[in-house]
């Protein structure tokens, strides 16, 4: 009975530690993984950054989902749609003046899963006739052709930076 009970306990810690090992490898391969993501996302958000700084657009736009269902949320209301969305862009920023130089900063990921992701941070533009700034929050959804933004809400604050 006492050999029965010992190769129960012995039983019992190793398929505990092999249980740990292997969840210790899953959460390595986890955490490898989202850096992987975020380093991905964080390059579109610099292609954002140099599309918007040479006057471009449609190229800042490609890192949006091109997809009817996109949104786009701010002080002006909501858009829908990538065409919604290239609109308001254009709407709002008619020329190189009023682009200025953008630049996101403070960012912050929290991943919602294996294809969902919510990134936070701050734009600034610096422009000739005064910069502006505020927040925002994008929401990406891995596809096969990459991440993109399928929400944004951005806000202007007030002496953002």
């Amino acid at each position: 009975m006492r050999t029965k009970l010992l190769w129960m306990v012995l039983g019992g810690v190793l398929g505990f530690a092999l249980g740990f090992c292997l969840a210790s490898r899953i959460l390595e391969f986890l955490s490898a993984k989202r850096e992987a993501d975020r380093a991905v996302i964080d390059n579109v958000l610099n292609a954002q950054e140099k599309a918007w700084n040479r006057g471009d657009i449609d190229a800042f736009l490609e890192g949006y989902w091109h997809s009817p269902d996109l949104t786009f949320s701010g002080s002006g209301g909501i858009a829908r749609g990538w065409d919604g969305v290239l609109a308001h862009y254009k709407k709002n920023y008619p020329d190189r003046a009023t682009m200025g130089h953008l630049d996101f900063s403070g960012l912050e990921f929290r991943f919602l899963g294996k294809d969902a992701a919510l990134v936070l941070g701050h734009w600034h533009l610096a422009r000739a006739q005064g910069d502006i700034g505020g927040v925002f929050s994008l929401v990406w959804r891995r596809f096969p052709e990459g991440w993109r933004i399928i929400h944004d809400h951005t806000s202007a604050v007030e002496n953002a930076k």
